[in-house]
């Protein structure tokens, strides 16, 4: 019933690019606001974007000027297009919803790795 599937990451080098895909369930995604999490090895996760069910956004101030986050509601997908990425940028990254963020479920991830 529930569904987020992460993809998108892979490796690049520093000032390189990469636009991550999250695909939610439909119950999931059309009235609940997105947001983008990382988790880097030894760390906790963190909330990086976020976007309202309205379009509002949100970013954490270390990716500021550097990422977008935005949705499609029509096929119940966010993205989240990284630039000029850093290492400091290497996690795995996360999609959760409001709802699903407060039932502590999260799904697999996708791993982001930038070389310096």
């Amino acid at each position: 019933q529930v569904q987020l599937v992460e993809s998108g990451g892979g490796l690049v080098q520093a000032g390189g690019s990469l636009r991550l895909s999250c695909a939610a369930s439909g119950s999931i995604f059309s009235s609940n606001a997105m947001g983008w999490y990382r988790q880097a090895p030894g760390k906790q996760r963190e909330l990086v974007a976020g976007i309202s069910s309205g379009g509002t956004t949100f970013y954490v101030d270390s990716v500021k000027g550097r990422f977008t986050i935005s949705r499609d509601n029509a096929k119940n997908t966010v993205y989240l297009q990284m630039n000029s990425l850093k290492p400091e940028d290497t996690a795995v990254y996360y999609c959760n919803s409001d709802r699903l963020f407060r039932m502590d479920y999260w799904g697999q991830g996708t791993q982001v790795t930038v070389s310096s």
